[in-house]
């Protein structure tokens, strides 16, 4: 791995306010980056496989759009990804969705799958509300604290 390479990832880290990043090849070489900084609670440690193309990743995830939504009211909740990864709003593309507009759910329903590194982490509501709005579509990649779903 080059110099400009490791520059490069840590402007990334930077820029999605990434704190920790372990990178590993098949050969044994690792390299452990760690920013000091304010975390993001528990979010998850990944390793990627070498080489790495840091250049492939400078585009953003997530579209924002230029009419961003209202913030939610105080009885409003607002459900975000904890990770970065892929939105699914089913178990598989054949089943029904876990939650739709209008469902009620619990803190402990699960609303969506957030893919990441080949792994399908559950994303439960932790609160109990009304979906009243759902932000993505299947598919949607998404980043640490992308809004979900809507509760009332």
């Amino acid at each position: 791995m080059e110099l400009n390479e490791i520059k490069e990832i840590l402007a990334l880290m930077e820029e999605r306010h990434v704190n920790k990043l372990t990178l590993k090849d098949k050969e044994g070489f690792e390299l452990h980056l760690e920013r000091e900084g304010k975390t993001h609670g528990n979010m998850p440690a990944y390793a990627a496989p070498l080489p790495f193309a840091p250049a492939a990743h400078s585009a953003p995830l997530a579209e924002t759009s230029s009419s961003s939504p209202p913030p939610p009211q105080e009885t409003e909740h607002c459900i975000t990804s904890p990770m970065v990864g892929t939105f699914y709003g089913a178990p598989s593309p054949d089943d029904p969705p876990y939650v739709k507009v209008g469902d009620s759910v619990d803190e402990e329903t699960v609303v969506c799958i957030v893919e990441a590194m080949k792994v399908m982490n559950e994303v439960k509501a932790g609160k109990k509300g009304i979906v009243k709005k759902i932000f993505l579509e299947n598919g949607h990649p998404v980043e640490y604290d992308t809004k979900l779903f809507l509760l009332s």
